[in-house]
């Protein structure tokens, strides 16, 4: 049904911006605005959030796809937030936690729906950061982040996820982060892989996004930030 090939996009030799839209916290009349102050810099939104309803989540796909040809693409809290009217999903498994729900128990419950979706499925390692905080997704997934100064636990676990077949990694300190992920711990998980890196989290000024280019991330994800009103591409 999609006509885009959005892992394609994702290993375009460019580094690219991602924002991602909780919607829950969304505000479906302000879309429009809120978009067309962004648009031109930016490369996807991803739509997603550790609390929020399968309602909520189509609801807020079909308006942005209102105001923008950019892809969209799910980032899940859970196996219900499936739209086909976005472009691609991560499919994410928690592999920096070991609750075997989030690394192969919810998969199995919603992989029928996935099949018959249309959706462009992108296998994603998904590795939580110590952020200074404890953060919704930590708290929801029960997992306990890996520690910033250990940066060589980030890179064997990302680099395993590629050896199990994973099509990116996502590095994620998490929303309202104190800190985002170090550009050590960027840099050493980037020497040892060879797909794409995701970072997102705690990222709240341009000086930021760069360091996080700058060490080795493909996509950098902005969330809080763009909530909060900050125009970071002025």
């Amino acid at each position: 049904m999609q006509s885009k090939n959005i892992y394609q996009l994702f290993n375009q030799q460019k580094k690219q911006i991602a924002v991602l839209i909780d919607p829950d916290k969304a505000q479906r009349n302000n879309i429009f605005s809120f978009i067309s102050n962004i648009d031109e810099y930016v490369d996807y939104y991803f739509v997603g959030g550790s609390l929020l309803s399968e309602q909520n989540t189509e609801k807020t796909i079909l308006e942005i796809k209102k105001h923008t040809a950019k892809p969209i693409v799910i980032f899940p809290g859970n196996g219900m937030q499936i739209s086909t009217h976005a472009d691609a999903i991560l499919l994410l498994s928690l592999i920096s936690g070991r609750n075997p729900e989030l690394l192969i128990g919810h998969h199995v419950q919603y992989a029928s729906i996935l099949q018959q979706s249309n959706l462009e499925i992108i296998p994603t390692g998904y590795l939580l950061i110590d952020g200074g905080i404890t953060t919704t997704v930590s708290y929801m997934s029960n997992t306990t982040p890996i520690p910033q100064h250990k940066p060589e636990i980030a890179a064997l676990t990302a680099l395993a996820g590629t050896q199990l077949g994973l099509s990116c990694m996502y590095l994620e300190a998490g929303s309202g982060a104190l800190v985002p992920v170090s550009t050590d711990t960027i840099a050493t998980v980037k020497s040892q892989i060879n797909v794409p890196l995701i970072v997102g989290g705690g990222i709240r000024n341009k000086a930021q996004i760069q360091a996080a280019f700058d060490a080795g991330a493909d996509i950098v994800v902005i969330g809080t930030a763009i909530e909060e009103g900050k125009n970071l591409f002025a």
